[in-house]
């Protein structure tokens, strides 16, 4: 028992009151889209393992081979005797894969969404004139941004001019009207947004930007490794034209961990500023083998990338045939929005009765009203599977 007990309890109380209780319940991946919950198999359309390669022997095999070769830990911190070569060689190589001049290996994309948004913003001063209206940077973000990317601006202190989602007028008409006298303005976005599955016209961004001498920050945590040539994000079609590219490779890329990737002399600022950086122990050995070798893999796999794009193709026609709104998703993640959040938890236990995981998303997570299955979707389902999925949404409803 704790002292605050009564207190946790009565808000757990709340919390199941709004139907939004949420519990830990362990699963374990499988290989051809599958997951083993609570002893059976099921058709698993929760995971973000998009490529499949969280079981790739070939991760497997690397992530065993450096933990034999350097252990199971890293030691410390990077600016202690954490960085190895091998820390170095990574960065090195995600630079090149996402175009960049250098990047920063991150423990998750949370930590680096959250400790690097405040340093970039921390580097712009003040206004030093006591008449003017700017204080510091003036940053403008999408409204469906990521939360790892508002506690970074919470931290920060710094107050957003939020733009409609994926409306880049108003996008324009905020910076001519809310950031023409800051010293430094900073627009942050995401490529692939994690609960609608669609994209942030990037070409767009990159121009508006350079009109408004505007940084740039792009998270591309569910476009890497899936979209873009090479499966380099979407922030490959547009190469310079970003200023900062986080992505993970905890999903698409089977592994774990995080990347920031723009200029050195950014990447040598963060080292020195980023207090989730610099506070926080090394990624271990096991997984930079992982990473290794995922990006030796990911260029290569066009034929999954059209794959996962096609069943993607094919939910989204079945849902609109069923008469279930799917929003604007245009990639792997697919979103079957339901409404109240009661409606969404019944149909995911039914689906789950049925052997098919599909987990009901509810506020906070997505605005009231659109309680939702996020669909996401993996280049080892076989198009039967969409089907068997379709029929069984018909079949619950």
């Amino acid at each position: 028992m704790s002292r605050l007990d009564s207190f946790f309890a009565a808000a757990l109380d709340r919390i199941d009151r709004a139907g939004q209780r949420r519990t830990l319940r362990p699963a374990a991946l499988q290989d051809g889209g599958r997951v083993r919950r609570d002893g059976r198999e099921l058709i698993d359309f929760s995971s973000n393992d998009y490529l499949g390669l969280a079981r790739h022997p070939l991760l497997i095999e690397r992530a065993r081979a450096w933990t034999e070769a350097h252990g199971t830990g890293s030691g410390a911190s990077r600016l202690v005797t954490g960085t190895s070569a091998a820390h170095l060689a990574i960065e090195a190589r995600i630079a090149r894969f996402k175009h960049a001049e250098a990047a920063l290996v991150f423990a998750s994309g949370w930590q680096a969404n959250a400790a690097v948004i405040p340093a970039l913003i921390a580097a712009v001063p003040n206004s030093a004139s006591p008449n003017s209206a700017s204080q510091g940077a003036a940053v403008f973000t999408d409204r469906l941004i990521h939360a790892s990317m508002h506690a970074g601006l919470a931290i920060s202190g710094t107050r957003q001019h939020r733009f409609r989602h994926n409306d880049l007028d108003h996008l324009e008409e905020l910076l001519s009207t809310k950031g023409a006298e800051a010293p430094a303005r900073l627009i942050l976005t995401e490529s692939v947004f994690s609960m609608d599955g669609d994209r942030a016209d990037i070409a767009r961004l990159a121009e508006i930007a350079a009109r408004h001498d505007a940084f740039l920050f792009v998270d591309e945590a569910h476009a890497t490794g899936v979209l873009g040539p090479d499966g380099a994000g979407l922030s490959a079609k547009v190469p310079g034209g970003i200023d900062l590219i986080m992505g993970t490779f905890s999903k698409a890329l089977g592994g774990f961990g995080a990347y920031v990737a723009g200029s050195q002399v950014m990447i040598d600022y963060l080292v020195n500023a980023a207090s989730g950086f610099i506070f926080t122990t090394a990624p271990p050995p096991a997984v930079l083998g992982a990473i290794d070798a995922a990006l030796d893999l990911v260029p290569g796999m066009d034929a999954e990338r059209a794959h996962l794009a096609a069943l993607g193709e094919r939910l989204r026609s079945g849902l609109a045939t069923l008469g279930i709104d799917h929003g604007a998703s245009s990639t792997q993640i697919v979103p079957a929005v339901i409404g109240a959040e009661t409606a969404a938890l019944d149909l995911s236990r039914k689906l789950e009765e049925r052997g098919l995981l599909a987990s009901a998303i509810r506020p906070p997570t997505v605005p009231p009203g659109t309680s939702r299955l996020r669909l996401a979707l993996r280049a080892t389902h076989a198009p039967s599977d969409i089907d068997t999925l379709l029929n069984a949404i018909e079949a619950c409803r």
